[in-house]
């Protein structure tokens, strides 16, 4: 490549060129390319960005002396350059012959050999995407913009996509052929968002550019999951079947996390690490969001416990309170900082102090209720609400409910679920 005295990119081409029979050609490119401004200097139209009828009218110029097609695409003296550089690589190549003719793949498929980060397959709107990932665009006008793959020698890198100034264009067939150096099989198993399940796909592909594309039906089980999971942390962990009880559990955990520094950190706002890995046994089979809905969470949120966590979550962030009343009235969680009971006024009568739970470290919140379950009071000081609150709620709820029982001395009082303790 070094004897060659040109950029690597064209001597590139001009030994792969030399292989397939095709020097002199590739000599007449290398050196056409190496003079874009005499190209356009004519300020003809003619050509457009085709290169193959400018390297066509060089060729011609080179067997027949100086025709009118050669001067319509560059002006004189940059044909004669171009001619005795192409002499110059022709013969710094070798004395080997030239057996095959080349034809109108040829332009394209050698520029592949040089630019091979510059295939380009044409999109639906017209536009070009190139193997490099760039995007380009030709007129509309431009007979190159009805090819299914082209190779841009030259673009202006101006905006978004980069107008293309010289090209040729090539055939899927011979770009498969001559490019397997540069094709790359890859299976892709990915979170689709738009049908909200993993897909998979075998790819056909020279970077950028994907040639051919198949869905894959049984795609390695180890991707797939790991897709899924990818899936989950995209649309939230709201994709998943929370039910009433599984939420509770997860709050319970929350709780505890807060409360107590060795508490494992297994639920938050996204799908944490360690919630992946006790997720993974129970997505087996699973693809798609409507799969998810088989989970119980609840299991799975247990599943990560050992034994004498589930001992500790029972004991230290129980679901349910036992009230004086003797009512069972369940925990609320949902803010893990700030637990709270929602319960009767007239189920507490007799206790003395606000419930705690997380073992005895975390009071509980108290909503206090009317016989109508509306809230009279909110507090997490019940002892002090007997002795300083307790008289003035009294009085406006025994206008409002005179058929309850009021005591004058709550904290002595009997509890109960019903309008007035049985007897009374």
């Amino acid at each position: 490549m070094n004897t060659l005295g040109v950029h690597p990119r064209l001597a590139s081409m001009l030994l792969r060129a030399a292989e397939l029979g095709l020097a002199s050609y590739a000599s007449m490119l290398a050196a056409l390319l190496q003079e874009p401004a005499g190209l356009r200097s004519s300020g003809s139209a003619g050509a457009g960005t085709d290169l193959r009828p400018r390297i066509e009218a060089l060729l011609s110029a080179d067997s027949s002396g100086m025709p009118q097609a050669a001067a319509a695409v560059a002006d004189g003296a940059a044909v004669r350059r171009m001619l005795q550089e192409s002499r110059q690589l022709r013969s710094a190549l070798g004395p080997a012959a030239d057996p095959v003719r080349p034809d109108e793949d040829s332009c394209g498929l050698l520029l592949s050999f040089a630019y091979p980060d510059r295939i380009g397959q044409r999109r639906e709107d017209g536009r070009y995407l190139l193997s490099s990932g760039r995007g380009v665009r030709l007129a509309a006008t431009e007979s190159l913009s009805r090819s299914a793959y082209l190779v841009a020698a030259e673009a202006d890198d101006q905006g978004a996509d980069a107008r293309i100034l010289l090209a040729a264009p090539l055939q899927e067939q011979t770009l498969l052929q001559a490019g397997q150096h540069l094709l790359q099989n890859e299976v892709q198993v990915a979170w689709d968002r738009n049908t909200r399940s993993v897909r998979a796909h075998k790819r056909l592909r020279i970077g950028a550019v994907v040639i051919k594309e198949s869905s894959i039906a049984q795609p390695p089980e180890d991707q797939v999951l790991e897709a899924l999971l990818t899936g989950i942390r995209m649309e939230g962990l709201d994709c998943l079947p929370w039910t009433k009880t599984s939420r509770q559990l997860a709050d319970r955990m929350r709780f505890l996390h807060q409360h107590l520094s060795d508490w494992p950190d297994l639920i938050e706002d996204h799908l944490t690490e360690e919630l992946a890995e006790h997720l993974t046994p129970y997505l087996t089979g699973m693809r798609s969001a409507a799969d998810l809905k088989r989970l119980s969470m609840h299991d799975v949120l247990l599943g990560g416990l050992s034994w004498t966590q589930r001992q500790q979550l029972d004991q230290e962030a129980p679901t349910h309170i036992q009230v004086p009343s003797g009512s069972r009235i369940p925990v609320d969680y949902s803010r893990p900082e700030d637990p709270a009971l929602a319960v009767r006024l007239q189920e507490m009568f007799g206790q003395q102090e606000t419930p705690r739970i997380g073992g005895g470290r975390v009071p509980v919140t108290l909503h206090l209720l009317s016989p109508a379950q509306r809230p009279v009071q909110v507090t997490r000081d019940l002892a002090n609400f007997w002795r300083e609150t307790y008289f003035d709620v009294k009085k406006d709820l025994k206008g409002r409910y005179p058929k309850h029982y009021w005591p004058d001395d709550p904290m002595e009082a009997v509890a109960t679920n019903r309008a007035k303790p049985r007897g009374q």
